[in-house]
Formats: structure tokens, C-alpha cells, sequence
């Protein structure tokens, strides 16, 4: 894929500093970590290393990544590593893609509460997949699945869902055998909306007489006792979306599907058109009107207010596991879902600690860590390199 004209990393270096100034006071710690981490990444200011050729010895100076999970550009190699573990997982299955959205009226709460909504919306969502589906009149079977966080829509607006990939089947709950779904259907969305709908505002009654629910701003009647309740009645007014895409083609859909999926933030860097003065342009799906393309201006302090919105709190998951892929019963449960589909365990997978950095563009043979290099060595190698030329 050909590197994008226009980065986000490029709009926090114009208008970074000036959004910081200007909202400095209401910035948390953790998003004013993004924006430093962002516009420093693949920078001098990072280090780097110096690659050498195993052929012909060239050798190039590569900056290093910021590593933080909401910039654009380092989510490569963690999403490849992430990958190649999944693979080892995949089952002979169909396999079902449902997404878990709640009404427009929590989102200001959610935001306000973010670790501790975030994390209900994940344990709601799993508690009604894994009830629906043991039900006997239903699937009748434990299940395993994989959830991720996605708190944007395509304009960056806040828009927190579910996204859950789920192997069509399950073991029985004596664990005798291996259940299957029907090809193409998995479980009624209905029931899992209205299920999903009863746990998520028990956990929200539960967390209000805990004590465990801040209000602020506009919210603050809601921490009347009366009004809290009231507001939870209009929620059960409300339907909840519970949607089922069509199943995957097969395993190697979903490794496809979730390429795209996991380890993304709230825009790509693919999806900038331009950046000009003060103004920002980028390309979103109207899923409104048949996925058209459309693109969006904003100024660039609007654009960076959107995206560090979905900036997520220190130590909470992007992804989760849960029923026999739940970290604590994959290693025990998994080899029994392989055994009883009668299929083989896949090959461990060597860790080369020596891979490749990338090619070399003279030769194409491998290019190696060959030294490590601080910032102050850099600068000083670039300020050489300048003398040189000069004197040139």
C-alpha cells in the first residue's frame, strides 16, 4: 500500500501545540500522551537504529515508532504478531460477525464513565452470547468468542459498539461433543437485543446505588435517585441494535476480516484527502445511504477534539476473550474443541529474533539491526552529514 500524502501525526505537528494551549485545562493526561507520542513517532526525537544489508552492506537509519495503540502507524507489527496467533485458534466453523450498539442517550454517560461503561458494555454483550447461546431451545451449547471496542463512527463522532466473531458451534455443556449451528444462522438478534438491553441496565442500576456513577455538566440531575430511574425507563423504551452480519466464508475470511478490524483507531491515515491551512479533509462511508463515499472538512482543532475523544483510559482492553477462549480456559478447552472436530493441533510457531527490519532498496536482501542510536546520536550524524554537504 503506497504511504498516505497526509498523516493525523502531520495535523498534530501544525495545530498541536495551539490546541494544547488553548485546552490544556480540560486535556487528560492520557490524551495529551497520544498527542506528544503521535507527533513524535518515526521522529529523531524517538531514536532510531542503523540497518545494515546482509548482502551488499548498505546501510540506512530508520526512526523509531511511538508504540502507542491510538497512533495510525503502529499498529502493523502488533496487529501481524496478533494475527498469527489467532490462526493457531481457528476452527473448522462457519463463523458469525454481530455487533452490540446501545441507544444515542448513554453515550454522554458512557463518556463520562468511560472505564467503567466501556467495560460493561463488553460484559453485557458477552453475558447475553454466552446465555442465548447455552439455552437449549436455542444453540444449547458453550461457545467462545473474541470482542473488540469501537467507541467511533465514520465521522469520528462517539458512537461505542461491539464487534464479536463467533465460531458457528459450541461444546455441549457436558463437553461430550461439538455442537454446530445451522450455516446461516447463529442466534435470533431480537432475543440477544432485548437480553442485552435487560443486562446492561441492571449493571447500570447496580453501578448508580454503588455509588460508582459520575455525573457532570448537563448530567448532574441524574444523580438524583428518581431521575436515575426514570432515565432507565427510557431506555427499556428503546430498542436496541443487536446486528448479525451474513457468516464468513470460511477461516480464512475472518483472519481478512479481522485484519481490518483489530488494532485500528478512530481514522486511518488513508483516509486524509488534504490538509490545508487550518482546515483538515477526509473520506467517510455515508452507511446511511449505501455506504457512499463522502468526504468531510473540519477545522484541524475540531478534528483533533473528534479524535481524541476516543482516546481510551490507561489498562482497559481493546480486545477480549470470553467463555472457552477466555484466556484462563483456552489452553485446557481449546485442544478438546480441536479433538472433538477431529482435527490436528497446528505447528508451533518459531520466534525469530532475528527477522528482517525490512528490504534493502538496492539489492532487496534482508536489512539488519546493525547499531542502535540515541536521539543525540542522530542529530549529531544528521549535523555531520549537513557539514559535509556544505563544504561539498
Amino acid at each position: 500500500m503506497n504511504r498516505p500524502p497526509w498523516e493525523v501525526a502531520d495535523i498534530i505537528r501544525r495545530a498541536g501545540n495551539r490546541f494544547i494551549e488553548r485546552y490544556h485545562g480540560s486535556l487528560t493526561w492520557a490524551q495529551l500522551k497520544v498527542l506528544r507520542a503521535i507527533g513524535r513517532c518515526r521522529t529523531a526525537a524517538l531514536g532510531g537504529h542503523r540497518d545494515q544489508c546482509v548482502r551488499c552492506g548498505h546501510q540506512a537509519i530508520s526512526y523509531n515508532s511511538c508504540r502507542n495503540r491510538h497512533c495510525p502507524k503502529c499498529q502493523t507489527n502488533a496487529r501481524e504478531k496478533w494475527l498469527c496467533a489467532r490462526q493457531r485458534e481457528l476452527l473448522p466453523a462457519c463463523y458469525f460477525h454481530l455487533v452490540f450498539s446501545v441507544p444515542h442517550a448513554l453515550v454522554p454517560l458512557m463518556w463520562q464513565n468511560k472505564k467503567l461503561l466501556f467495560g460493561l458494555l463488553f460484559d453485557a454483550s458477552a453475558a447475553t452470547l454466552l446465555e442465548v447461546a447455552a439455552d437449549p431451545t436455542r444453540l444449547g451449547a458453550e461457545i467462545g468468542f473474541l470482542s473488540i471496542l469501537h467507541t467511533w463512527g465514520q465521522t469520528l463522532q462517539r458512537h461505542p459498539h461491539i464487534h464479536c466473531v463467533v465460531p458457528g458451534g459450541g461444546l455441549s455443556l457436558d463437553h461430550s461433543r461439538w455442537i454446530r449451528s445451522p450455516p446461516h444462522f447463529f442466534l435470533p438478534v431480537r432475543v440477544l437485543s432485548r437480553v442485552f438491553r435487560g443486562k446492561f441496565v441492571a449493571g447500570l442500576r447496580q453501578a448508580f446505588h454503588s455509588k460508582r456513577l459520575a455525573f457532570y455538566g448537563e448530567l448532574r440531575s441524574l444523580a438524583n435517585e428518581k431521575a436515575f430511574a426514570a432515565f432507565l425507563r427510557t431506555l427499556f423504551r428503546e430498542d436496541w441494535v443487536v446486528y448479525a452480519k451474513a457468516p464468513f466464508g470460511g477461516p480464512k475470511h475472518v483472519l481478512q476480516y479481522l485484519a481490518r478490524y483489530t488494532h485500528r483507531v478512530a481514522i486511518s491515515n488513508h483516509r486524509l484527502l488534504s490538509l490545508d491551512g487550518d482546515h483538515v479533509t477526509f473520506r467517510w462511508k455515508d452507511y446511511a445511504h449505501h455506504s457512499k463515499c463522502r468526504a468531510m472538512t473540519l477545522t484541524t482543532e475540531e478534528f483533533l477534539r473528534r479524535f481524541l475523544q476516543h482516546v481510551l483510559p490507561k489498562g482497559l482492553p481493546r480486545i477480549r476473550y470470553f467463555g472457552w477462549l477466555a484466556n484462563r480456559r483456552r489452553r485446557e478447552l481449546l485442544p478438546l474443541c480441536r479433538m472433538l472436530l477431529a482435527i490436528a493441533s497446528p505447528p508451533a510457531v518459531s520466534n525469530d529474533s532475528e527477522a528482517a527490519v525490512w528490504r534493502c532498496p538496492a539489492c532487496g536482501s534482508a536489512m539488519r539491526v546493525a547499531e542502535r542510536l540515541t536521539a543525540k546520536q542522530i542529530l549529531q550524524e544528521q549535523s555531520h552529514r549537513v557539514c559535509i554537504l556544505d563544504s561539498s
